[in-house]
């Protein structure tokens, strides 16, 4: 098999890189992986299972090997759309098919919001855009807060409410404010701030990609195949719930996939998914687009 081809490439206010594994088989179309704030990497796993497929995977602007040079502290899901736009006329072959998870799958819609010419298929894999629960004000200032946390007080007790927010089943109660807020130590993360303020989820990411509002009008017009996916697992999390919402305003059923919202992985980031079944379910949704 030959080898991943590792490209730069120049975007308004980032260097990105991305990476290239040509496929054995004859679809000439490239399949892209995308995450945000994840980067390349942790899609080591799933690019293995397409190894037939040229697959594409990047990093996103301010994460991992793909810098920024405009010194933004936080990034919309609008930018991270317009580095696609880049990516994909880079190739040269669209357009192409994406399998997009988490925040990478806000950023794919908007992607497709603008340039649907681009996209073929689109996998969204639970994207959590709180604009579209039924508690989203809620739920808005609940991600606000996560993010100020951040700021305040560091990236450990920052990110444990952020996981305590992934991590609850149903909607935000109007009183979120006054529970007690979550330890870090019983996450397993660092009670001590280290002063740093770089962390890509919590500090780049947090607001703008929970905030975004899909453009429904644009979506349904594009043409673009959209199939918004959740976990098996993730039933009434976060993330899952809008899911829900994005295939409710697209007007499309929901795909339910293997796992749960790091389904895909193999042990990257010490995470385990299901991704032999993750990986078969996705290519199961692209056939059925083929075309």
């Amino acid at each position: 098999m030959a080898e991943t081809d590792t490209r730069t490439l120049d975007a308004a206010g980032a260097t990105l890189r991305y990476d290239v594994r040509p496929g054995t088989g004859a679809d000439g179309r490239p399949l892209l992986l995308i995450g945000s704030p994840m980067d390349a990497s942790g899609f080591t796993t799933l690019a293995a299972h397409f190894a037939d497929r040229t697959v594409v995977t990047y990093d996103p602007r301010g994460v991992s090997r793909s810098e920024r040079t405009d010194g933004a502290a936080e990034s919309l899901p609008e930018e991270h759309a317009d580095d696609l736009v880049r990516l994909i006329e880079a190739l040269g072959a669209g357009p192409v098919d994406v399998f997009a998870s988490s925040g990478g799958a806000v950023n794919t819609l908007a992607l497709v919001a603008r340039r649907g010419d681009l996209v073929h298929t689109l996998v969204a894999h639970e994207p959590p855009t709180a604009q579209v629960l039924p508690d989203r004000e809620v739920a808005l200032a609940v991600c606000a807060d996560v993010h100020a946390t951040y700021l305040r007080e560091g990236w450990g007790s920052g990110m444990a409410k952020f996981l305590a927010v992934t991590s609850r089943k149903g909607p935000f109660p109007a009183n979120w404010a006054e529970e007690p807020a979550p330890s870090p130590a019983a996450f397993g993360l660092p009670t001590e701030d280290d002063g740093s303020r770089g962390d890509p989820l919590l500090g780049q990411n947090m607001r703008g990609c929970t905030s975004y509002r899909p453009d429904f009008p644009a979506l349904r017009a594009a043409p673009t195949r959209i199939v918004v996916a959740a976990g098996k697992e993730s039933e009434d999390t976060f993330a899952a719930r809008a899911a829900v919402g994005v295939a409710e305003g697209l007007g499309t059923p929901l795909a339910v996939f293997p796992s749960h919202h790091g389904g895909f992985l193999g042990g990257e980031f010490g995470q385990q998914g299901a991704p032999a079944e993750f990986a078969e379910a996705l290519r199961a949704v692209l056939e059925d687009g083929r075309g």
